[in-house]
């Protein structure tokens, strides 16, 4: 593979002969990776199949739980409880490290959400989730009828409490990333083929809508290459799942190229002892390569 760049800067983030290391394949649709900043282990969701995965550097891959309610997205609470948005039963639950699980979202104004898909957490706690409808698709989900008729982005207070409405007309939201100070909320639309960028305001409700980039593919499901999975580094640049593999954004929306990857790309997330390795589902494998640029601390990596 190789780096497309589109900008001389994009190599200042990422090696011009970076090598793209696939760690593991086989499966049917990768997604929702997460980095354990203790235990050293990678989490990714594999939702056709139904089942979660981990990686390790001396393991290898294994199982950790089948059936998984076709779950997609995960993360870390400060306390490094997991976070995770599943298909099946259109909910966001916390899991705990002794097992025991707490629902923590499930339906808004008494209508069942359409599937949490991706989700974040804010330094004072709060959370964000995506809510498409990819979860009710055959394959990903389970068929069924809809009852909310918007697709969505959602915060839950500090502390709980019912999910608050952020933003509601999208095509579909998916991938979600605050920038390093968190003043901006990025959020991207998989069949408009473009991120939108909004302000954070103290209360943790969003406003000043707009396009922060555009284009990125055709949003079509079957050509593949879909604006899906999101993260932010250090430096405020915005790493995104694409046509042909990462492209890369400055904090001023210029797109600065394109890290290939073998396979169509649902996700990506940093890891490793210094946050500098990306760890990149892609259909059927994982894969992994190094970059020159940590990523954005988010609470659960301090």
């Amino acid at each position: 593979m190789s780096v497309t760049a589109t900008s001389s800067k994009l190599y200042e983030l990422v090696d011009e002969d970076v090598e793209v290391e696939q760690l593991g394949t086989g499966f049917t649709f990768t997604e929702g990776p997460i980095w354990h900043p203790t235990e050293h282990h990678l989490l990714f969701s594999d939702m056709p199949g139904d089942v979660r995965r981990k990686w390790t550097e001396a393991g290898g891959i294994e199982e950790v739980m089948r059936p998984s309610n076709k779950c997609n997205g995960m993360t870390y609470d400060a306390d490094l409880n997991l976070l995770v948005c599943e298909h099946s039963t259109s909910s966001v639950v916390r899991e705990y490290p002794d097992g025991r699980r707490e629902t923590i979202a499930t339906h808004y104004q008494g209508k069942e959400l359409n599937s949490p898909n991706d989700i974040i957490v804010k330094s004072d706690g709060s959370i964000y989730f995506s809510d498409p409808g990819y979860g009710r698709f055959p394959g990903f989900g389970v068929e069924r009828p809809y009852e909310l008729d918007f697709r969505g982005v959602y915060r839950i207070p500090p502390g709980g409490g019912d999910p608050q409405l952020l933003v509601d007309d999208f095509g579909e939201p998916n991938g979600l990333c605050f920038s390093p100070d968190e003043s901006l909320l990025y959020i991207n639309d998989t069949p408009n083929a473009l991120i939108r960028v909004f302000d954070v305001e103290e209360d943790g409700t969003i406003t000043g809508d707009r396009n922060f980039a555009q284009n990125i593919g055709t949003g079509e499901l079957e050509k593949g290459g879909l604006v899906d999975g999101m993260k932010c580094d250090e430096l405020g640049n915005i790493w995104v799942t694409g046509p042909g593999g990462i492209w890369v954004f400055s904090p001023e929306g210029e797109h600065l190229g394109v890290v290939e990857i073998p396979e169509s790309v649902g996700n990506l997330t940093f890891g490793g002892a210094d946050w500098d390795w990306l760890f990149v589902p892609a259909t059927t494998s994982l894969y992994r390569f190094r970059t020159k640029v940590a990523a954005r601390r988010e609470p659960y990596m301090r």
